[in-house]
């Protein structure tokens, strides 16, 4: 089993158990240089780099500079992100529209240039994400949490690039969700937490942790049809794929 997106801060308690590996993702420089800490002292750690659009920071061209010391000091860094676009209404984001699509794009332009795999963050923003991403051709990864629907999968298979669709626990308790993954290809899936986030039924409305990616494991093997080792020879080779 591989959780490929967790959030671990400074003194959390760490429950990996059972897990081949656990990508760290990144949503400020903060915690990008914390997943870089963590990964150095546990190999089954693995850490990500990046900022989320709902972050309020300041001076976005030194954040930008931030992030692209930690890729040229740290080989463990797996890839870029969470980065991307939040549009909800009322906005959560401390940025309007097209200051997050120029941080979106600067972050992108560093996956590109340091050859790592993007995960990114798209929350009522699919079509503008779809587009800014199209609009590049050296690029691959995952689209985070995936809330576009059984209508975008194929815009989303269509991009250039490789590109995978990162399902979460909400798997366990959302029909819709489990109808989307129905239409997903099995060989385009990859299973995250969002920890300490979208804790799985059994554990939904409480703290989650990466173990609990199990519970995902479970429900997507019976949308299937088939035992959980099966589905853990696929979703594992597939996380595998996308993060080298």
């Amino acid at each position: 089993m591989i959780d490929t997106h967790a959030h671990i801060r400074k003194g959390d308690e760490i429950r990996i158990e059972g897990l081949k590996w656990v990508l760290l993702a990144g949503a400020n420089v903060e915690e990008s240089e914390e997943n870089i800490r963590l990964a150095k002292i546990n190999d089954k750690l693995w850490a990500a780099i990046g900022i989320h659009p709902q972050e309020k920071i300041k001076n976005y061209e030194l954040q930008i500079t931030n992030l692209e010391r930690l890729l040229q000091e740290n080989r463990n860094v797996v890839a870029v992100g969470e980065c991307g676009l939040e549009f909800t209404n009322p906005p959560e984001s401390p940025f309007d529209k097209g200051e997050q699509e120029q941080f979106f794009k600067a972050q992108i332009e560093l996956a590109i240039k340091y050859d790592k795999p993007l995960i990114v963050h798209s929350r009522k923003a699919m079509e503008e994400t779809l587009e800014i991403l199209g609009s590049y051709r050296d690029l691959r990864g995952v689209i985070h949490c995936y809330s576009g629907g059984i209508k975008r999968i194929k815009k989303v298979l269509e991009l250039p690039g490789v590109w995978y669709f990162g399902i979460d626990g909400n798997l366990t308790y959302e029909e819709g969700v489990a109808e989307v993954v129905k239409n997903i290809p099995k060989d385009r899936i990859v299973l995250e937490t969002d920890s300490p986030e979208l804790a799985p039924v059994p554990h939904r409305g409480e703290r989650n942790y990466p173990e609990y990616v199990r519970f995902t494991y479970e429900k997507l093997a019976e949308i299937w049809g088939m035992s959980f080792g099966e589905c853990d020879a696929i979703v594992d080779t597939n996380a595998e794929n996308c993060f080298s």
